[in-house]
């Protein structure tokens, strides 16, 4: 999403960072192989801070959201190594066309490009794919263009990374609700047989779990319209460094904090066989 991060390492960190000014695995908590039984399946981020990390070292906007590609790729990678089922970033929000057209044109060819550029990439990994959000504001050659690469990449089985572009989270639950109306003045419903297992299915991705970890980089605390419906019980995680700077092991940081969590979803410690509780009672 652009808010101030794109399309989508050396880490350099802003003073105001909880990181060292470098990250390596010596001054992280934990090993290369996080336990798999505490991963998340489905991580979504919100990659912030492209256009702050580019301002703050006197360059144009734009170089920040070619910066903030490498970390995509990075956590891409990562992901894959420690067995994540699903990766959503949020690369383009339906609210970033309000963006001056320049930077908006620039995140369109990063676009176009990365799509054309990292598809062998993709395929060597085993990363399938898909982009969600509105497509009919593309240009032509860009939705002939994401077509082709998620063909492509349809039958790997690594991974599913999703590319939130020209998505909001109360567009897509919108347009869930739309299909809803839709179906039943076609008489495949009724409206009692409609409830929160229906209408997830006519959400934008309706074959993955719900988002286990959200994380947000750049030092906002907020979830900016990103999967609204989907996000109700993720552990959201926050990070203080631009998306230029988050790579794997800041990444491998936020893996091992959700492994420490337990999750409740509204149950008691004592429910859930847990003695200690970090979650909402």
């Amino acid at each position: 999403m652009i808010h101030d991060h794109g399309v989508h390492a050396v880490i350099l960190p802003h003073a105001n960072s909880r990181y060292p000014r470098e990250l390596n695995k010596d001054t992280l908590p934990f090993s290369d192989d996080l336990p798999r039984l505490h991963l998340p399946r489905h991580v979504a981020i919100v990659m912030d801070g492209n256009g702050r990390w580019a301002l703050r070292r006197k360059l144009p906007r734009t170089a920040g959201h070619r910066a903030g590609i490498k970390s995509a790729r990075a956590v891409v990678e990562e992901s894959v190594r420690q067995g994540i089922q699903a990766l959503t970033l949020f690369a383009f929000s339906s609210e970033n066309w309000r963006r001056p057209k320049s930077e908006v044109d620039l995140l369109m060819d990063l676009f176009m490009g990365t799509l054309c550029s990292e598809v062998n990439r993709l395929a060597e990994n085993g990363v399938r794919l898909r982009i969600i959000g509105e497509h009919a504001a593309f240009p032509e050659k860009l939705r002939r263009r994401i077509a082709a690469v998620e063909k492509v990449t349809s039958t790997n089985q690594a991974i599913l990374l999703q590319v939130a572009a020209n998505y909001g989270g109360r567009w897509d639950i919108v347009q869930a609700a739309r299909r809803l109306v839709a179906d039943a003045r076609a008489g495949c419903i009724v409206p009692e047989d409609v409830d929160e297992g229906v209408f997830s299915t006519h959400l934008s991705s309706p074959d993955l779990p719900d988002p286990d970890l959200f994380i947000r980089t750049g030092g906002e605390q907020r979830i900016s319209n990103f999967l609204l419906w989907q996000s109700a019980y993720s552990e959201l995680y926050f990070s203080d460094l631009m998306w230029p700077d988050f790579n794997a092991l800041a990444y491998r940081e936020a893996l091992a904090d959700f492994a420490g969590r337990q999750r409740r979803f509204g149950l008691t410690s004592d429910q859930t066989g847990c003695g200690v509780a970090n979650g909402a009672g």
